[in-house]
């Protein structure tokens, strides 16, 4: 089977924009349209309404309250920077800027300035994928796919992609293991709703599991040290019932849906943040004097 070739990944958006980065690096708020900023490429006023989003964009969620304070800024000292769009058959797609055409929609400005580059047209899946992996713009799950994207699409290396994007190799491949969770959990990550911290805590979990836990993360706001003594739990309580199970193969369905049943009441007291031990034959609880006022005080409620 011949080897798949790989293609060449830039190392950075310099690389990837050349030219256009170039003219960037000049004093582009004395750019006026029609004026060029470099050799190349002039400043043009483009229609809001005419610049289509770009269709590779791996950023899914945008902080509203940022996009708002650039509308503001947009609004009281104009465009700073040109986005950067390419032509195709009269529409106008976006390079690099996305922040900026959404926060000109917010403040409903009816054009913006902008570099055309039709070059970058071949190159704007990697171009979106680097500017927000280099901008931190990415939320964890949405950087795992980024990573993955340019894995797959170069044919390359975890280390080889840490070496080009200047990453440790163990920061790819842990972030690149949020993947392996359940769309349920990864969700959550994608709301903000738990940390990239707490989500790494879940990886090797069940699907059950990573929901208790996850749930209990929100419920209870744990910190990362609890999700782990918790993710402990369960891992080891998922250990045991498979013991119990073994132990009582055999011998019926009966013991089979009590060992299942012991399961699911351990899962709602580690839910609750009481640690507990299983057996074939029991659920043995080991609470901290503080969870259990806590729970006292849930129960009173």
């Amino acid at each position: 089977m011949a080897k798949k070739q790989k293609k060449a990944l830039g190392s950075g958006l310099a690389e990837l924009l050349g030219d256009t980065m170039r003219a960037y690096e000049e004093d582009l708020s004395n750019a006026r349209v029609g004026g060029r900023v470099s050799s190349q490429f002039e400043v043009v006023e483009l229609e809001v309404e005419n610049i289509h989003p770009n269709p590779y964009q791996p950023r899914k969620a945008f902080d509203e309250d940022s996009l708002k304070e650039l509308a503001k800024s947009l609004e009281e000292d104009g465009q700073i920077q040109p986005v950067v769009v390419y032509e195709d058959e009269g529409k106008y797609f976006l390079v690099a800027g996305e922040r900026r055409l959404r926060a000109s929609k917010i403040a409903k400005l009816s054009s913006l300035r902008a570099i055309i580059n039709n070059a970058l047209k071949d190159k704007l899946r990697e171009i979106a994928l680097i500017e927000n992996i280099q901008r931190e713009d990415l939320n964890a799950i949405e950087l795992a796919n980024s990573y993955q994207s340019l894995i797959e699409e170069h044919n390359i290396t975890h280390e080889e992609l840490a070496k080009k994007l200047k990453k440790s190799r163990t920061q790819i491949t842990n972030t690149l293991r949020l993947l392996q969770l359940s769309e349920y959990a990864q969700n959550l990550i994608l709301e903000g709703k738990i940390t990239q911290g707490h989500a790494k805590v879940m990886v090797g979990l069940s699907e059950k599991d990573q929901k208790v836990l996850a749930d209990s993360i929100i419920g209870q706001k744990l910190s990362v040290s609890d999700t782990e003594g918790l993710a402990k739990n369960l891992k080891n309580s998922a250990g045991n019932v498979r013991q119990s199970q073994k132990q009582s193969k055999g011998s019926g369905d009966a013991k089979d849906s009590i060992a299942d049943e012991l399961k699911e009441l351990q899962e709602v007291f580690i839910s609750l943040g009481i640690s507990t031990q299983i057996s074939h034959k029991s659920v043995t609880i080991q609470p901290k004097r503080d969870k259990i006022l806590w729970l006292i005080e849930k129960l009173k409620s």
